[in-house]
């Protein structure tokens, strides 16, 4: 089948790159700055525009409505506007980079807001070859009283407090400042193009352990009560079973699950409610409890029980009555779990593994710094006056830190060339970065519910990278499509992950991945993947609520939400990656095969000369061992990996996936597909599963004929292995084991010549004990 989109492989392979890090300063190198050595330096002219005063009055009514324009060129940024204020304050910050400027002067006008025509009130010019340059650690430059000129070059009346300078990206007012490249954007959509750091939610686990009720009031039906218990926390709603003990004391003794969020906005609800008639239950009474005041604990003890009143809403004429409390009350133990930590990621791809509580975390082991540079030959995602635009940002997820870079207008080849840094806890995980095309600048709020397009994702292992090393490559941004894998372009990133003691990082690999709690109280299966989704919901509604807001879509892809549903292609990629597992042990028994059969007599002889030194010198057998494994390691040391890992498609099965195992991939759940297609695939998938179960059907019976040789389900079979069982303990028992090893080993290793081509008496055996497949219907 030909592939949707033909390319060459290695356009999916990792580049080395050898950007100017640092830059060099500003000053000829005099000046280097150690919080942005992983990004080229981009050179800017800030203008910082703070007050004005003693603005002369322009309108009939003594009064002015200022603003500042300020202008380099074709390029020109605004300030608000006041009404009626002759000594307003702005403090705003403009920056135009280096690269684009064509100018020579810099006007800063300030200007009446007028309903036809905006007044010109007086300016200020700046030659830029005479603009002072600062580079942090630099104090800020002091802002100045300029007064102003009109269009002759005459003062006027008024002053504009200003501060100008040319500087770097490592300036502190980078980040909010208004940028040239920037200028087509309208005023509202300003706030979303920056960028940002973002603090996931302190995420807990809260244990619900519903232990009964007493004296409740149950409806007089026929029978048995059937009685239950329903929490809900927010939007998540868990029930208890109907309790076995059918009375007006139920008990249950069941733990339920949730996930909260600091701060603790809602409230937990419980509500005991009656079965009284097919999917018809009545509340009993409800129970409303603040997590505020829930006990939080890190260990294992346990929490001291409480009751809690239960109220009943009673309704009547269709309107609710007031609350009536009565004697019904629920017996629970609450408690809010820090010492269990809160899966929010894919456990694969997981960037932090510390408990929830801060008491129980253990000292950083180092630091990770990214600097996001540069991206190349990315894909225009949408039209703009009849041409291909896109508008870039980077994220970037670690732990509990999100970073979003700023957006990058109109470019297919955007430079960001900002650099972050997070604390280490564990090595062994994983930084995820994602490319995204923001679609919120132009009212994309407004317009259909837009959402921001998935340009590609990057993951990086920090146990991949070495200590102190920079890494500095283009990394490619391969999307799946239901057409096929497409590549989107390139992102160069600079990655270096620092130690800050080598003794405490190697001790890291000693201790269990997860905390304590996950191995000495353990959660289901289920209920982790219950809890990961409820916790990837409420990290990316509370992002969504920051400014400029982190958007469902792209926290969604960051986490992998969507990674646990049904794949064939993932099923056939991670089938091979077994094979590819077990392909040593089947290299080694071919290679043991040869062996046998004297393919090469010389390996031969070697063979049986090691395996007598073995069998007369048992103690020898280990340490040849690790040492052979030790060796083994260090021949491999010259072909070791020398840049961190990347998306693989070959590994992934996506350049060679058939269109409709993408469709179905791609697909919602339930399906919405027509009927004959979810046919088709429901076919496809009986006959994948038919396989499987004849695979694992055989396995079955050789393990039941294992079974079957003591059982007497076949009394000849059973008696003949119970005789040999019998010769071989007499046998063995006067006869030195050194001397069966020896006979054993020659027996197995024997030439070519004393082999038959039929099966040997034990496998026939074998092969002829039952097993229960003839019970099978």
């Amino acid at each position: 089948m030909q592939r949707p989109f033909p390319m060459p492989q290695e356009d999916y392979s990792l580049k080395e790159t050898a950007p100017r890090l640092g830059g060099g300063g500003l000053g000829g190198g005099d000046k280097l700055t150690n919080t942005f050595d992983l990004v080229e330096q981009m050179q800017y002219l800030y203008v910082r525009v703070v007050k004005a005063k003693d603005l002369p009055p322009k309108d009939v009514t003594g009064s002015c409505d200022p603003y500042v324009e300020v202008k380099l060129g074709n390029y020109k940024g605004t300030t608000r506007h006041f009404e009626k204020k002759s000594n307003p304050e702005w403090g705003q910050v403009f920056a135009f980079s280096k690269e684009r400027i064509q100018a020579s002067m810099l006007e800063v006008i300030v200007k009446d807001k007028d309903f036809v025509k905006d007044d010109f009130m007086g300016m200020v010019l700046f030659d830029l070859n005479e603009i002072p340059k600062r580079v942090p650690p630099d104090s800020p430059l002091a802002p100045q009283w300029y007064r102003l000129e009109n269009r002759k070059g005459e003062k006027v009346k008024g002053e504009l407090m200003l501060a100008v300078w040319m500087g770097t990206q490592a300036d502190e007012a980078f980040p909010d400042a208004w940028h040239s490249g920037a200028a087509t954007v309208p005023g509202d959509g300003f706030a979303s193009i920056r960028s940002k750091v973002y603090l996931s939610p302190k995420l807990w686990y809260l244990r619900v352990n519903v232990i009964e009720a007493q004296d409740l009031l149950l409806n007089q039906k026929p029978g048995f009560p059937d009685v239950f218990v329903k929490a809900t926390l927010g939007n998540q709603m868990l029930r208890t079973r109907i309790s076995p003990s059918r009375s007006t004391n139920p008990m249950w003794n069941e733990d339920l699950m949730f996930v909260a969020a600091e701060p603790f906005e809602e409230h937990l609800i419980l509500s005991v409610e009656e079965r009284v008639g097919p999917s018809k239950d009545e509340v009993l009474g409800k129970a409303v409890v603040s997590l505020q005041n829930v006990e939080r604990r890190l260990d294992c003890r346990v929490v001291v029980s409480r009751w809690y009143h239960l109220e009943k809403h009673v309704a009547a004429d269709g309107e609710q009555k007031k609350e009536v409390k009565f004697a019904s009350r629920i017996h629970l133990r609450l408690s809010l779990d820090g010492g269990y930590h809160v899966l929010d990621e894919s456990t694969h791809y997981s960037s932090d593994l510390r408990p929830t509580a801060k008491q129980l975390w253990r000292p950083s082991i180092g630091i990770l710094e990214l600097g996001i540079l540069t991206a190349q030959g990315l894909l225009p995602m949408k039209t703009k006056d009849g041409r291909g635009t896109i508008d870039a940002y980077c994220v970037a997820k670690y732990g509990h830190k999100w970073i979003r870079t700023r957006t990058i207008i109109d470019s297919c080849n955007p430079k960001w060339n900002e650099q972050y840094t997070w604390e280490v806890f564990d090595p062994c995980t994983v930084i995820t970065i994602g490319v995204f095309d923001n679609c919120h600048i132009h009212g994309g709020d407004k317009a259909n519910g837009a959402r921001d397009n998935r340009i590609g994702k990057v993951r990086i292992r920090l146990s991949t990278l070495e200590t102190d090393k920079v890494y500095t490559h283009l990394h490619p941004l391969l999307v799946l499509h239901t057409s096929g894998v497409k590549k989107m372009g390139e992102v160069q990133l600079a990655v270096r992950f620092s130690c800050s003691s080598l003794l405490n990082m190697l001790h890291t690999y000693s201790r269990p991945l997860l905390p304590k709690m996950h191995y000495l109280h353990p959660l289901t299966v289920n209920q982790l993947d219950s809890l990961r989704h409820q916790s990837t919901q409420i990290v990316s509604m509370r992002l969504a609520r920051a400014e400029p807001p982190l958007r469902k879509e792209v926290v969604e892809y960051m986490l992998d939400v969507g990674s646990h549903m049904w794949s064939m292609r993932r099923s056939k990629a991670n089938f091979f990656r077994i094979m590819g597992v077990f392909s040593g042990l089947i290299e080694t028994g071919r290679w043991f095969g040869q062996i046998c059969l004297w393919k090469n007599p010389i390996t031969t002889v070697l063979i049986h000369v090691l395996y007598i030194i073995l069998v007369l010198y048992p103690e020898l057998i280990l340490p040849t061992m690790f040492l052979y494994l030790f060796l083994i390691g260090v021949w491999y040391y010259r072909w070791r990996p020398r840049k961190p890992p990347h998306m693989d498609t070959r590994l992934s099965h996506a350049d060679t996936s058939h269109p409709d195992e993408l469709d179905e991939e791609f697909d919602t759940f339930p399906s919405s597909r027509p009927p004959d297609i979810i046919r088709l695939r429901y076919d496809r998938l009986r006959s994948v599963a038919g396989r499987v179960q004849t695979v694992v059907g055989d396995l079955a019976t050789q393990g039941e004929r294992f079974q079957s040789l003591l059982s007497w389900r076949d009394p000849r079979g059973t008696a003949l292995f119970l005789i040999f069982c019998l010769a071989a303990a007499i046998v063995l028992y006067v006869t030195p084991f050194q001397v069966v090893a020896l006979l054993t080993g020659f027996y197995v290793l024997r030439h070519p010549r004393f082999r038959h081509k039929l099966p040997s008496v034990p496998l026939n055996f074998f092969r002829r004990l039952p097993a229960r497949t003839d019970s099978m219907l």
